[in-house]
């Protein structure tokens, strides 16, 4: 059930995104890119925590939010100091967001795998059971 919760955030983050049009200075692109790029971030790392039994709202919560200020924040001094620290910020959170998924679905992938070899084990369990009953009829 707590996996639900970063899930539901982002559903409703993409929902008021779509429903709200409005217009945006390249200046302020590059900052909404990056606190999307760690709200991204900080939902990966949700959804990786409760595939490891760690996920706590508390933590995925402040964390979120941490994580936006920082990211918009390296982003305003980059502008401050006429630098494009927004592109440090992306680079990171990307790679974060990489490494999160590259997880994710090694998780997954365990999954699905462990879930083939009961299957597998299951019908191989029906089938000798099968076998033994045609024997004992015949």
């Amino acid at each position: 059930m707590t996996i639900l919760f970063p899930i539901i955030a982002l559903v409703i983050g993409l929902i008021i995104g779509m429903f709200f049009q409005f217009q945006l200075t390249p200046q302020q692109s590059q900052y909404l890119a990056v606190a999307c790029l760690a709200g991204l971030d900080s939902v990966l790392g949700g959804i990786k925590a409760n595939y490891e039994g760690k996920f706590q709202n508390d933590v995925f919560i402040t964390g979120f939010f941490a994580n936006v200020m920082i990211a918009w924040g390296i982003a305003w001094l980059g502008d401050q100091l006429f630098l494009n620290l927004y592109v440090v910020v992306a680079l990171i959170m990307g790679g974060r967001i990489f490494q999160n998924l590259s997880l994710i679905r090694r998780y997954l992938l365990t999954q699905f795998t462990d879930w083939r070899a009961k299957q597998r084990d299951l019908r191989a369990q029906s089938a000798s059971e099968s076998t033994e009953a045609a024997v004992r009829e015949g």
